[in-house]
């Protein structure tokens, strides 16, 4: 299966992601390209692949702007194949449920302004990155990262993602993909 993977990436979290799932994908034989979002270069053409994968992160409410244009223009090409949308966010780390209603609404302004509708959304838990955040940032986090109990030592970074959570959505994404093409 030819697989498109495009994502977008703010501290480079997502783009470890990114990475991880064309690895996951590999292994199992399928030929992954991927694009960053936001690298300026041309987008490949979503017309020429199997499936499509799109993967952004959260920040301030909010998905990358080049993931929202990529999804806007290649909207009828995404739609017409397996797809599938993983939204990175420290939110999706925790069990709060304000957290949870906020991911929940960042995906839907994110599906009203791409007029989009993934056929499988995947919430994977990112990381803080302090010593990837400049000093405001990094306050800002670190304070964050305190209120919910999390790590604050910013000479650190962790990584809160469940990595076999993400490869059990990589395999059912995959099991769906084969099945709609057969």
């Amino acid at each position: 299966m030819r697989v498109l993977l495009v994502f977008g990436t703010t501290h480079g979290h997502t783009q470890k992601v990114a990475g991880f799932v064309v690895d996951r994908l590999g292994r199992q034989g399928h030929h992954v390209v991927v694009a960053n979002a936001g690298d300026g270069r041309p987008f490949p053409d979503a017309r020429t692949f199997d499936a499509i994968l799109v993967a952004a992160s959260v920040h301030l409410g909010r998905y990358q702007a080049a993931v929202i244009r990529f999804v806007r223009e290649h909207r009828a090409a995404i739609s017409a194949r397996a797809n599938a949308f993983i939204s990175v966010s420290l939110s999706a780390a925790g069990h709060d449920p304000d957290d949870a209603a906020g991911l929940q609404k960042c995906v839907a302004d994110f599906m009203r302004a791409t007029d989009w509708a993934p056929q499988l959304i995947q919430h994977v838990a990112g990381a803080f990155r302090y010593t990837a955040y400049h000093f405001l940032t990094r306050y800002v986090m670190k304070y964050m990262a305190y209120r919910k109990g999390a790590p604050t030592d910013t000479r650190h970074d962790y990584e809160l993602t469940d990595w076999d959570d993400l490869a059990r959505f990589v395999d059912r994404f995959v099991s769906t993909a084969t099945v709609a093409r057969a």
